[in-house]
C-alpha cells in the first residue's frame, strides 16, 4: 500500500502512539504500555525519526520469524524499508540517551532488585558484520564464527529487561583501519574483553545515567575474578559474582579486635580444606524461586569472610580485597559445593545474597522466551552504530512485553531487595522481612 502519514494519539503525559500501531499491535500488548515505553524516544530530536522508531518497535513486536528490515517495514508503505534502514544504520541519534530514559522508566515501574550481566553469542555466516570473528566461546566450548556482546539487565522476580549493550570487538577489528572505516567504529572505541565491557556498562549506568546502585550479578568462571572485583570495589559498585574456586587463593580476613566477634568465627580456618570445612559447617537452607523450572527450591548455602590479593597499588604492594565467599550445595549429600560466589555485600543476609544471585535464572528465561523472539540476534547490517540502534529497539520492545499485562503469573517469590551505595548512603540498604531471621554474612 502507499505510504501515508499516521495520526498520533497523545495522552495527558505527552506519550504518543500512532492510531495505526494501536490497531496492529499483537494480542497481549497494551497500547498504553507501548506508548509509555516509546516515550523513551523523546531524546531523539527529529519527530520523523521518532515515528520510524515507533514503526520499528511495532514491527519487532508484530512480525513472526526473523526480524529482517523488509519484514519489519512490511505494511508501513512504499519507501519504508529504506527509511527504516536509514534510521537504524545511518541516523546519528544517541542510543545511550534512549537507553538511560528506558532504564529510569523500568526502575520506576518494575522495581528491579539487581543488574544482571548476560553474555550474548550471535553466530554469523559471513565475516562482514561488525565484530564478527572465528573465536573461542567458553560458554559453548568451541570455536564459533560470531559476534560476542555483553548486556546489562534490570532484573526482579516478576521479570527482567536488557537496558545496555556492549559489543566486544576483537583486535582484528579495532587495529585495522579499513575495517574500522567500513563499520564506522568511533575513534574512541577500542578492543574490549567481555568482562571489561560489562564493568564499563554498569559504571556508566551509575555515573552517567544517575541510577542508584543495585547489586551487579555476573559470571566470572572463565576468567580470574580479582581484577574485575578490584575495579568494581574501587568504583563502589556492589556485586555478587560466580567464580571457579580454582582461580582464587583466599586467605583468612584480618582478625577483629573484639573477642568473639564475627571475624573470630570466620577467620579460624586455615587453607582451602579448612575453608571448605567452615563453609560446610555453617551452611543453612535458603528458599528461592527457580525461574527456569518455575518452582520453589531450597538450597544449602554457607558463607565465610575471606580476603583476596588484588592488583598492586601505586606503592607496589598488592591490594587486599575483603569479600564474602558463598558456597551452595545443589545436592546436600555431597561434600563439595556445586557453586561458588564472591560478593562485597558484607552486611547483607545470606538468603538475600543467594536469591539475588539466582536472578540469573530470570534473565536466562526472559532472553529465551522474549528477546530471542524479538530479534535480538537478527540484525544483518554491518555498522557499529546500526548494531547499537537495533539492540536499543529490541530493549524497547522487550520492555513493552514486560510491562504489558502478564500472560501467566508465576507463584510469588521471596521479595528481597538489596540496595548498596557508598558508605555515605547506608540508609539505602533494604532487605525483606523474611530475611530478618537469616544469618548475616558478617556473622558467618
Amino acid at each position: 500500500m502507499a505510504h501515508r502519514d499516521v495520526a498520533h494519539v497523545f495522552d495527558g503525559e505527552g506519550r504518543t502512539v500512532s492510531a495505526e500501531n494501536r490497531q496492529t499491535l499483537p494480542e497481549g500488548i497494551s497500547p498504553d504500555e507501548f506508548a509509555e515505553v516509546l516515550s523513551a524516544l523523546r531524546s531523539i530530536p527529529r519527530s520523523d525519526q521518532r515515528r520510524w522508531g515507533e514503526i520499528y518497535v511495532g514491527g519487532l513486536l508484530s512480525v513472526r520469524g526473523k526480524k529482517t528490515m523488509r519484514a519489519v517495514a512490511n505494511g508501513a508503505g512504499s519507501g519504508a524499508e529504506q527509511s527504516l534502514y536509514q534510521f537504524i544504520s545511518k541516523s546519528p541519534w544517541d542510543a545511550d540517551l534512549v537507553r538511560g530514559d528506558l532504564a529510569r522508566l523500568l526502575i520506576e515501574r518494575a522495581q528491579p532488585r539487581a543488574w544482571v550481566v548476560q553474555p550474548l553469542v550471535i553466530p554469523k555466516v559471513g565475516r562482514h558484520s561488525v565484530g564478527v570473528e572465528r573465536q573461542w566461546v567458553p560458554r559453548i566450548g568451541r570455536v564459533v564464527n560470531c559476534q560476542q556482546a555483553m548486556s546489562v539487565w534490570l532484573a526482579g522476580d516478576r521479570g527482567s529487561c536488557p537496558v545496555d549493550w556492549q559489543l566486544a570487538l576483537p583486535e582484528c577489528w579495532t587495529d585495522e583501519e579499513d575495517r574500522r572505516r567500513r563499520a564506522s567504529i568511533p575513534t574512541e572505541v577500542g578492543s574490549c574483553p567481555p568482562e571489561q565491557c560489562a564493568v564499563d556498562s554498569v559504571s556508566k549506568m551509575a555515573r552517567e545515567w544517575g541510577l542508584r546502585g543495585r547489586p551487579v550479578v555476573m559470571d566470572l568462571r572463565e576468567t580470574p575474578p580479582q581484577p574485575v572485583c578490584a575495579e568494581m570495589t574501587e568504583r563502589q559498585i556492589p556485586y555478587v559474582v560466580r567464580i571457579d574456586p580454582s582461580t582464587i587463593i583466599p586467605v583468612p580476613p584480618a582478625p577483629t579486635p573484639v573477642p568473639g566477634g564475627p571475624a573470630d568465627q570466620a577467620g579460624g580456618w586455615v587453607g582451602s580444606a579448612g575453608l571448605l570445612s567452615a563453609l560446610h559447617k555453617q551452611r543453612m537452607p535458603v528458599e528461592w524461586f527457580d525461574h527456569t523450572a518455575r518452582s520453589m527450591r531450597a538450597t544449602s548455602v554457607g558463607a565465610a569472610r575471606i580476603a583476596l590479593r588484588g592488583p598492586s597499588s601505586a606503592s607496589g604492594r598488592p591490594e587486599r580485597l575483603d569479600l564474602v565467599l558463598l558456597a551452595a550445595w545443589a545436592d546436600p549429600g555431597r561434600r563439595s559445593p556445586s557453586e561458588f560466589w564472591l560478593s562485597n555485600l558484607a552486611q547483607a543476609q545470606l538468603g538475600t545474597l543467594y536469591r539475588t544471585a539466582m536472578l540469573t535464572r530470570r534473565v536466562e528465561r526472559d532472553l529465551a522466551e522474549v528477546s530471542d523472539g524479538l530479534g535480538i540476534r537478527d540484525f544483518e547490517g554491518r555498522s557499529y552504530r546500526g548494531w547499537h540502534h537495533h539492540m536499543t529497539m529490541v530493549s524497547l520492545a522487550h520492555a513493552v512485553t514486560l510491562l504489558s499485562p502478564p500472560r501467566a503469573q508465576d507463584p510469588p517469590a521471596p521479595a528481597d531487595r538489596v540496595v548498596l551505595t557508598s558508605s555515605r548512603d547506608r540508609d539505602d540498604t533494604q532487605v525483606s522481612s523474611r530475611d530478618r531471621n537469616d544469618t548475616r554474612v558478617s556473622a558467618v
